[in-house]
C-alpha cells in the first residue's frame, strides 16, 4: 500500500478532538499509527505518561522514536506479540482500523493488552458522511481518492452502527460512541428529509469510540 504521496501534515496531526477522550488517569498509552509522534507526545506532556507507538512508514517512525518511549516500525499486526499483556491504560487507533485488511482480528488482539480498566479509543471515517452519500447515491460514483472517506489506502468502510457492532461482537463494552468533525454544510438537513430526519449521522466525518473489555 502506497503512503508516500500523502499530504505533508498526514503524519503529524495533533487531533485535539481525540485528546478530549483521554482519561486523566492514564499512565501508559499506545498510539497505533503514531506517525511522527505528534499526537502521542501530547499525551506524554499532558500526563507524564509512558507512551509507545506503532508506525508503518519508516521516516515518520524514526521521528516518533525521538519523542516517544518505544516505537515499532512496520505493519501494526506484526507487533501484537511484542506488546505486553495487561499493560496499557489507553490504546489509540486514530484513523487506523480502516486501513487494515482484518481490523477485527487486530482489535480483538488488543483487548489482552489493556489493563483491567483500560480503554481503546478509535476514530473511524463514516461512509454515510453527506459528501460520500452524495457521490454514491446521487452521483452514482465510488471512486478512490488521495485522502478522505474514499482514500485509496482504505481497505474497509464503516458506519456508526457497524463500528458499534464490531466492538460489541468482539466482546467490548462501549463507553462512548459519538460523531466528530461535524460538517458546516446544510446539505445533510436536505438529505434527511426523505428519511424523516433519522439519518443525522450524515453530519459527521468520523465516529470516535471509547470501549473497554466487557464483563
Amino acid at each position: 500500500m502506497d503512503y508516500t504521496n500523502k499530504a505533508d501534515d498526514y503524519f503529524n496531526h495533533e487531533r485535539p478532538e481525540m485528546l478530549a477522550f483521554l482519561p486523566e488517569t492514564c499512565k501508559r498509552a499506545l498510539d497505533v499509527g503514531c506517525g511522527e509522534g505528534t499526537f502521542a507526545l501530547q499525551i506524554k506532556n499532558m500526563l507524564g505518561a509512558e507512551v509507545w507507538g506503532i508506525e508503518l512508514m519508516p521516516e515518520p517512525g524514526e521521528e516518533a522514536k525521538k519523542r516517544l518511549d518505544k516505537v515499532f516500525i512496520g505493519p501494526c499486526e506484526n507487533f501484537v506479540n511484542d506488546l505486553p499483556d495487561t499493560y496499557f491504560d489507553v490504546i489509540y487507533c486514530n484513523d487506523v482500523l480502516e486501513h487494515l485488511v482484518d481490523p477485527y482480528t487486530f482489535l480483538g488482539h488488543l483487548k489482552s493488552k489493556l489493563t483491567e480498566n483500560g480503554v481503546i479509543i478509535s476514530s473511524i471515517p463514516n461512509i454515510r458522511y453527506h459528501d460520500a452519500f452524495k457521490k454514491i447515491i446521487l452521483q452514482k460514483k465510488f471512486e478512490y481518492e488521495g485522502h478522505g472517506i474514499f482514500d485509496k489506502t482504505h481497505m474497509r468502510f464503516f458506519t456508526k452502527s457497524s463500528i458499534a457492532n464490531m466492538y460489541g461482537n468482539l466482546g467490548f463494552k462501549i463507553i462512548s460512541h459519538k460523531g466528530i468533525n461535524r460538517t458546516r454544510s446544510l446539505k445533510p438537513y436536505l438529505y434527511n428529509i426523505p428519511f424523516f430526519f433519522t439519518a443525522m449521522d450524515m453530519f459527521y466525518l468520523q465516529f470516535a469510540t471509547v470501549a473497554k473489555k466487557g464483563k
